[in-house]
């Protein structure tokens, strides 16, 4: 929930610098993640899948973005939609050099520690947020960077896919083998570009 959270408080910040104030007179840029809490998405969903023993499933409240108020708005778009990836792939270094710092380096936890095993949970479920939310299916992310780079001829033909929202990306998701491979090629690009960013090698 805190990262949830945090993902769409990045999107409403972003859009307040792209010249959108929706998000901040609506209480949205905050870190506390009450705000951004969706019944159903958030909650109801999540449970549904925990209680089935289902692929756990859901996500946030949407943070409201006022298209017209952008200064360029298909480029901005883009950029807000993009900010929420990029703060899930920010959490997952954060906490990933917590876990050098405190397993491998000082030694304060065992690998097999609770807390060591939390650390490395909250890594990979912020990077499959990030990678998952890339996809260009409407209305996740990636599909505002996609409509943007979309020749205008077609653009509102894949916009208009957004009516079936959850609907699309379940299916995709779920029973499309090549989305899931994907997701799972960009999570292990997602990974070895972390390890690589906070290598200690030669720096203690």
């Amino acid at each position: 929930m805190i990262s949830l959270g945090i993902h769409e408080a990045a999107h409403g910040w972003v859009a307040l610098q792209c010249g959108d104030p929706t998000a901040r007179d609506l209480g949205r840029i905050t870190l506390n993640p009450i705000p951004h809490i969706d019944p159903f998405m958030t909650i109801l969903l999540p449970a549904i899948g925990a209680l089935t023993g289902g692929f756990i499933f859901g996500g946030a409240k949407p943070v409201p973005v006022s298209y017209h108020n952008l200064r360029s708005p298909l480029r901005d778009m883009a950029l807000v939609a993009l900010a929420g990836p990029a703060s899930n792939f920010l959490l997952a270094t954060f906490f990933f050099l917590c876990w050098k710092i405190l397993v491998q380096k000082t030694g304060v936890w065992d690998e097999q520690a609770l807390g060591s095993m939390v650390l490395l949970q909250t890594v990979q479920l912020n990077i499959l947020l990030s990678a998952f939310n890339l996809l260009p299916i409407p209305p996740l992310d990636g599909s505002r960077v996609m409509t943007w780079l979309l020749p205008s001829g077609i653009r509102a033909s894949y916009v208009a896919l957004e009516r079936f929202g959850l609907l699309l990306v379940v299916a995709l998701v779920f029973f499309f083998p090549p989305v899931q491979h994907l997701v799972y090629s960009t999570e292990a690009a997602m990974g070895r570009a972390i390890e690589n960013l906070v290598s200690f090698d030669g720096a203690w």
